[in-house]
């Protein structure tokens, strides 16, 4: 059912053989690089610039089947790490006829469908475009765009080939003129969260910026930016509309 009950739904995610290769490939990976360092331990401590010469030198220090437990553990355990922060940041797509629900690290957002203009893959992101030139949702992904246009289009969504505002976009410069009030200010806050990596914060602050008004592209860690409410180009669809 969808998100809302009416119908059979679409999935669109990256499927089982992604989280086999997460939470099985990884440790494995993790294992087997563990292993080759473990057995070149005592080369490695001696060795003043290679990182973690301590543990290293722990390592060389004890009995093989040991060294050879706690050097493979490590890496192991790390991969079970990056096995867990992968499955939390995929990208899970549930469209229906009257609904989509997006679930993307721990979040997850249902959109309605009478409140969508357009959908399209920009860049490498899945974005939702309201009926009033901003946009509703934009969450990163590596999902097949054929996928997602077949899912969304089977439910009857206006899918498009590309953004229709692509050409609307201006690329943010300090005191540039045209934006809203307090605009500018959460612009400059969210290049330095850009510049730092800070993933959450950013994604906040362009909530904010889409309460002003203001939708925001990045492409690398340059930001660009246009206002809601343009006209929305009809060119692109692929439903008929």
């Amino acid at each position: 059912m969808d998100a809302q009950g009416h119908g059979t739904a679409t999935v669109v995610d990256g499927g089982v053989t992604e989280l086999v290769v997460m939470w099985a490939g990884f440790p494995l990976l993790g294992t087997g690089l563990g292993a080759a360092l473990t057995a070149a331990s005592g080369w490695l401590a001696e060795r003043p610039w290679v990182p973690f010469d301590g543990w290293f030198a722990f390592l060389a220090r004890l009995p093989e089947q040991q060294a050879y437990a706690a050097g493979c553990a490590v890496p192991a355990l790390a991969g079970l790490v990056l096995a867990y922060v992968g499955t939390r940041e995929r990208l899970t797509v549930t469209v229906g006829r009257t609904a989509v629900r997006l679930r993307h690290d721990g979040h997850e957002q249902e959109v309605s469908r009478a409140t969508v203009a357009g959908v399209f893959v920009d860049g490498t992101a899945l974005v939702l475009l309201g009926v009033d030139g901003g946009e509703l949702a934009r969450e990163k992904s590596d999902l097949n765009r054929e996928r997602l246009a077949s899912a969304f289009t089977g439910h009857g969504w206006p899918w498009r080939k590309e953004d229709p505002h692509r050409g609307a976009y201006r690329r943010w410069v300090e005191g540039l003129p045209g934006l809203p009030a307090g605009a500018d200010a959460l612009l400059r806050a969210r290049q330095r969260a850009l510049d730092t990596d800070r993933g959450g914060e950013a994604r906040e602050l362009r909530a904010e910026l889409g309460r002003l008004g203001v939708v925001v592209r990045d492409e690398e860690k340059r930001q660009y930016w246009r206002t809601a409410g343009d006209p929305l180009d009809r060119k692109g669809r692929t439903d008929g509309g």
